[in-house]
């Protein structure tokens, strides 16, 4: 298996690390778990780092706390993240407090995913959905990219 390069979801330092299931790869910075089966939460100061610098797909949320379906998608987005990592990062990116990335990405509604590649979107989907519902998205549009 190749090596790819891994932003750590606590300290956002980038790691060289060779993914497999059965393996539990630490942060060399900070020496927590690369994959934790919870969404990273994103913000101006390290989003760059998981969306430009890393080498997973990244899947962001955008959302705001006063949103209902956005309260209501979040379990499943930590389920998603468990089926989806180590191949995919998950993120949530709060709109309230970060307006910035909302605006940057042109997010008009929420909650919204969008699923980056290398910094490249490859799709967006808006309204709450399901966990299963998640990772059939993101299965079927990464698919069609790797064609």
């Amino acid at each position: 298996m190749q090596s790819r390069r891994i932003a750590c979801p606590s300290c956002h330092a980038l790691n060289e690390a060779v993914v497999r299931l059965h393996e539990r790869p630490r942060c060399r910075g900070c020496g927590r778990l690369l994959f934790a089966g919870q969404p990273v939460e994103l913000g101006v100061d390290n989003v760059d780092a998981h969306l430009l610098r890393s080498e997973l797909p990244l899947l962001a949320k955008f959302w705001a706390p006063w949103c209902g379906p956005c309260q209501l998608m979040a379990p499943h987005l930590v389920r998603a993240a468990s089926m989806l990592e180590p191949r995919v990062r998950l993120a949530e990116i709060n709109v309230q407090v970060e307006p910035t990335l909302g605006q940057r990405y042109g997010v008009r509604a929420i909650p919204t995913m969008i699923l980056f590649d290398r910094g490249q979107e490859l799709a967006r989907l808006s309204g709450a959905l399901s966990a299963e519902a998640i990772v059939q998205w993101t299965q079927e549009v990464l698919a069609r990219h790797e064609a």
